[in-house]
This record gives C-alpha cells, sequence and structure tokens, in this order.
C-alpha cells in the first residue's frame, strides 16, 4: 500500500512540475488561444485520476486487510489467505502499472510543451479516466504549437519592417546598446555606426528616452566623411521587438533641405544687396539734383546718365530674377515642342552687332546642315545662347572672336548613348581658373565682381541656362583654360532620343 502511495505521490508532483512551469503572461494571449485555460483543464482532469487513483488503492487495501485479521482470527488457514493476499497485491501491481504508465506519458506530454518543443503526436493512455486527460494534453499541445507559430511569424514580420523601412533605422537593447540596423541604415553609415551612437545630442536623447519612457529627438551635424545634416527620432517599444529591441532610432537626412534653405536665404541676401546698391546709387544722385547740382546744366546731364546706367541696372536684374523664377516654376515639366535650330538662331545673331563692333570682335557662326529638330521650347533655346554669346562678347578681349557651332551628337558620342544635338560657344577671353568652374552657375557667382558689374553683368545668367538646360533634360559643360578662353557646351535631346527614356538631367561646371 505504501507503494502505491509512493507512487500517487511521484506522479503528482512530477504533473505538478510540469504544471508550474507553463506560464503565460496577459500579453501573450490572442483571440483563437487559450492556453491558459486548457492548462486549468488539464489540471482538473488530473485531480479526478489522482482521486481515481487513490480509490482503486483504497479498494484494493480493503481484501489485504481483511485476509490479515481472519488469518489472526483463525477464520483462515495461512496458506490460502497469503495466496489470496499475493493475488490482490499482484492485481493492485498491475492496475498501478497501467496508472502510472499514463501519468509518465502525460508527464513526457507536459514537459515537451514546458520546453516550448511540443509533440506532434502524443499516444494516449488506455484508461478511460486518463485518456479524457491525455486528449486535453494533446488539445494544450496543439495550441501551444500554434501560439508558438503565431509568436514567430511576429518575430519575422517586426525583423521584415525593419529590414525593409528605406530610412536608416538602429534597434538598441535594453541598456541602449546597439542590436541591430537596417540595410538603409549599413548603406548610409557602415562602420561610422559605433561614432554616430556616441554623438553627444544623440547619446542624451537615447538616455531620456529610458528615463522617460517617451518619444525624443535630436538634430546631428556630422562632419566626416562629407558633412550631413540629419534629424534623429528615438522612440521606445512597449511591448519590445522578438530580439529583445527596446527602442529604435529612425535617422533621415536634412543635408538637401538644409543646403536649399542656405540657398534660399544667401538668394534673398544677394538679390537684396544687387538691388540695393543702384537704388541707393539713384537716391543719392537725386538728392544731389536737387541740392548742389540743380543750377549745373553739366553735372545734371552726367548725373542723369549715370542714373539712366543704373535704372538699366535694376531693370536687368528684376527681368533675370522674374525668368530665372518662372523657369524653376516649370522645370520638372519637360518642353514638348520641336525646333529647328538653323532657323531659329542666325536672325538672333543680328542683335550682337553693336557690340561687336563697339569692341572689334567678330562673330563665327557654323550650323551643320541636315541638323536634326530638337525637342524643346524655342524661346528658353534662344535665351541660353543669347546668355552664352552675351557672356563671351562681354569677357573675350578687344579684337578677337566669338564662335558658335552647332552639329548633331550621334549616339555613342561623350555625351550620351542618344541622339542629340550639340551647341558649342567659345570666346578667347582671359579664361577662368580651375577652382571657380564648379561654382559658375550659382546665382550671383561672380568670379571677378568689379569686372562683372562693370560690363553689366548681374550674377544669374549662367544660373538661368543651367536651369533651362536642366528642363530639358539636356547637359552643360564648362570648360576654361587661363590665357586661352573659355568654351561652353550644351548638349539638347532630339525628337528620336525623346522618344527613349527621359535621362536625369544634370549641369556640369
Amino acid at each position: 500500500m505504501r507503494w502505491l502511495a509512493r507512487s500517487r505521490c511521484k506522479c503528482w508532483s512530477s504533473l505538478g512540475l510540469n504544471f508550474t512551469s507553463i506560464r503565460w503572461s496577459p500579453r501573450q494571449s490572442s483571440a483563437g488561444f487559450a492556453p491558459v485555460t486548457d492548462v486549468w483543464r488539464v489540471r482538473a482532469r488530473a485531480l479526478l485520476a489522482m482521486r481515481a487513483l487513490a480509490l482503486a488503492a483504497g479498494l484494493s487495501a480493503a481484501p489485504v486487510l481483511s485476509l490479515a485479521v481472519m488469518i489472526v482470527t483463525g477464520w483462515a488457514t495461512a496458506l490460502p489467505a497469503l495466496a489470496a493476499m499475493a493475488a490482490t497485491l499482484i492485481v493492485a501491481a498491475a492496475i498501478a502499472a497501467v496508472w502510472q504508465r499514463g501519468f509518465d506519458l502525460v508527464t513526457e506530454a507536459l514537459r515537451s510543451i514546458a520546453v516550448d518543443a511540443p509533440a506532434a503526436q502524443q499516444r494516449l493512455p488506455r484508461l478511460r479516466s486518463m485518456g479524457r486527460l491525455g486528449r486535453e494534453v494533446e488539445r494544450l499541445s496543439r495550441r501551444v504549437a500554434a501560439r508558438a507559430a503565431l509568436i514567430e511569424h511576429m518575430r519575422r514580420a517586426d525583423a521584415a519592417i525593419v529590414e525593409r523601412l528605406p530610412d536608416p533605422l538602429i534597434v538598441l537593447a535594453e541598456d541602449g546598446r546597439f542590436l541591430r540596423a537596417n540595410p538603409a541604415a549599413h548603406a548610409a553609415f557602415g562602420g561610422e555606426m559605433p561614432a554616430l551612437l556616441r554623438h553627444p545630442g544623440l547619446r542624451s536623447a537615447i538616455d531620456r528616452v529610458f528615463a522617460h519612457h517617451t518619444v525624443q529627438s535630436a538634430e546631428l551635424v556630422l562632419p566626416v566623411p562629407v558633412l550631413r545634416d540629419l534629424h534623429a527620432a528615438v522612440v521606445p517599444l512597449d511591448p519590445p521587438l522578438a530580439d529583445g529591441g527596446q527602442a529604435v532610432v529612425v535617422l533621415s537626412d536634412r543635408t538637401r533641405e538644409r543646403a536649399v534653405e542656405r540657398m534660399r536665404a544667401d538668394f534673398v541676401a544677394n538679390a537684396s544687396h544687387e538691388l540695393r546698391t543702384p537704388l541707393a546709387s539713384l537716391i543719392g544722385f537725386i538728392e544731389t539734383l536737387r541740392g548742389p547740382a540743380a543750377d549745373d546744366p553739366p553735372a545734371q546731364h552726367r548725373f542723369l546718365s549715370i542714373m539712366a546706367e543704373q535704372a538699366a541696372r535694376m531693370n536687368r536684374l528684376i527681368g533675370d530674377l522674374l525668368s530665372l523664377s518662372r523657369i524653376e516654376l516649370v522645370e520638372h515639366q519637360p518642353p514638348s515642342e520641336r525646333v529647328d535650330l538653323a532657323t531659329l538662331l542666325p536672325p538672333m545673331t543680328a542683335s550682337f552687332e553693336p557690340s561687336l563692333k563697339e569692341r572689334a570682335m567678330r562673330l563665327e557662326m557654323r550650323i551643320a546642315e541636315n541638323l536634326p529638330a530638337v525637342v524643346g521650347d524655342g524661346d528658353q533655346i534662344l535665351q541660353v545662347v543669347q546668355n552664352l554669346l552675351d557672356n563671351a562678347v562681354k569677357y573675350g578681349r578687344e579684337g578677337s572672336t566669338v564662335s558658335l557651332e552647332v552639329h548633331s551628337a550621334p549616339p555613342g558620342s561623350r555625351w550620351r548613348s542618344r541622339p542629340g544635338v550639340v551647341l558649342i560657344i567659345s570666346d578667347q577671353g582671359p579664361g577662368i581658373s580651375r577652382e571657380h568652374l564648379p561654382r559658375l552657375t550659382e546665382r550671383f557667382y561672380r568670379v571677378d565682381k568689379g569686372r562683372s558689374r562693370a560690363v553689366g553683368g548681374t550674377g544669374l545668367g549662367l544660373a538661368i541656362v543651367k536651369h533651362i538646360v536642366n528642363r530639358h533634360r539636356g547637359h552643360l559643360m564648362i570648360e576654361s583654360e587661363e590665357g586661352i578662353g573659355t568654351t561652353v557646351t550644351v548638349w539638347l535631346p532630339t525628337a528620336a532620343a525623346r522618344a527613349e527614356a527621359i535621362p536625369t538631367p544634370s549641369a556640369q561646371a
């Protein structure tokens, strides 16, 4: 009887150990899955089985005790009584072995569930009451397996979201350590990741996130390898990611936006300065004409001539500003007209005859025969050529030659893999040093500010050319050699080229 009791206690402790090994937090519950309910159902079945086993042990003990009493009192002979007792014990041991086997099967199944490795199939105990317990365990095993599959699916979904985000994203562990980063972050920063996380501004934001569990942001400036302006948002995660990620750092590159803001501020400042200078000159001469020069006709004539020049300068500047604004407004919309350059360009050269004659210069124009039509805006192409010729005449040496050459550029040439037309404007001026070439198309940029103002330049001519070429999906290149001269080349696509994929606009100085 004590053996049966020990067996019962062993089975109960084994089952109890496995039950307590299974823990489900409220965060893990989900519609369609009720592992906690199943655990309590298995507990109830186990209690019923234990009670049945205790009852069986009690029933098997009663005949043995009765035979022992009969032997002592003389109601039964010793040998038959001992045989009956042995038979009773053998039957009880066999029944206990069957129950023990059932409990072993249930215990093994619960142990598998406890270590997150639920068995696909479990062999059920044969006894009816134990069979019910086994079926409850099997149901629990299936639900735990389904729950584990759901958690694995969610983990993979978390990883996929992090990996596929286009913005750089860094996952942090509980103590703010680097855990992992998505491909966008590796592509943007690579080996700079540790240095980035040590940035004082970002480190402070990370510390505040783990202290207050609120979203924090920081503005970062990375000077190397190239200057970059970054906005960092540090977001706490509750619940955390499956791999233990407690927070994420989302980085967005604001370098281009800040550059545009600086360019806009510089543009306003430069435009204000360019307008203020002639305006101040006009105001000064007006006051002079009202005062000391009121009765001096020669001085009045001289001052009025200067005022006319300053007014013309302001008019040119305002005209260029308006032109640039109009071009930028439609720069994203490529033109669709067909333009015949052989017909468009020759009449335009007549407007340069007075300035050419004044400086004893000569214009040579060579337009190839059978020139294909380009796709563009005729007025804007004319403005490009006028601005470039105007610069060549203004900055070329007196008595030199300015040339305008137009010819087709077949596919595979130095320009593009598609057909186009090339316009080349060359002068024989002093040339431009190499360090100035990349900035020539910036607004209000001048190599020699004094000379540029003296010849009437606004500092916007090449900026207008660049934006027009960009709108036409063309290509601009400026080459210069000091003491020899400057050559500006413009490539424009033809109608055949436009039928193919439109290239990204570019301007190179």
